[in-house]
């Protein structure tokens, strides 16, 4: 991982002129504006540390007009956060889908999309990990039934990849758990400014990946 980490960190920000995947760059102000202008300030100054007010000036509203769309700076948060999640799981279960049987492309499959889904959006991938905590009921555990389900596309393939005797590692839930760990974190560190690119990036996780789980050579 040293090598990795030479790409020039980038922190919560995401790469400058990066857009939020929901928000065409032309689009009035709205839900896709609040949801954007949501993640800088939380970004920045955690969920607590941000008002109804913070995120209405930087989306360019009032507060009351912010109220129109949401109802409260909680409904803001689980509105990222459960559009975070949806797409990392329909995004994920068509990579399986079009990845084949063999264990190891499924689990190339899975850190190809964990990897690049958390790099097209630093920031908003980052709020969603740091503020699970700030999430409130009724939300907070259907939300996290979601992640564990993301969890478990990692559990399954790599289980099955032991089973086949495609890969060797003793310990197959703590290397799909570590997998994980490790292509989300790519979210606080990477930058379109270092020497490697995405693609690299994800080449780079995979092999890390078939490392984990101790693939056989053929």
């Amino acid at each position: 991982m040293a090598d990795l980490a030479r790409s020039e960190p980038a922190g919560p920000a995401a790469p400058r002129g990066r857009k939020h995947a929901g928000r065409p760059a032309d689009a009035p102000p709205g839900d896709a504006a609040i949801i954007e202008a949501s993640i800088e300030v939380m970004a920045a100054h955690g969920y607590h540390g941000t008002s109804v007010r913070d995120i209405a000036l930087r989306a360019g509203l009032s507060p009351a007009a912010l109220y129109h769309h949401f109802p409260s700076k909680q409904a803001v948060l689980a509105t990222i956060m459960e559009r975070g999640i949806e797409a990392l799981l329909a995004r994920t279960s068509a990579a399986l889908g079009a990845a084949g049987d063999d264990p190891a492309d499924r689990l190339r499959a899975l850190v190809e999309v964990q990897v690049l889904f958390h790099l097209e959006d630093q920031r908003g991938t980052l709020l969603g990990t740091s503020e699970l905590r700030a999430l409130e009921e009724p939300v907070r555990t259907p939300h996290l039934a979601k992640r564990h389900a993301q969890q478990r596309f990692f559990d399954t393939v790599v289980r099955e990849g032991v089973e086949q005797g495609v890969f060797r590692t003793p310990l197959p839930d703590e290397a799909a758990r570590a997998i994980v760990v490790m292509c989300t974190g790519v979210a606080g560190w990477f930058s379109d400014k270092g020497p490697v690119g995405r693609p690299e990036m994800v080449e780079r996780y995979q092999r890390l990946a078939m490392d984990m789980v101790g693939v056989r050579d053929s």
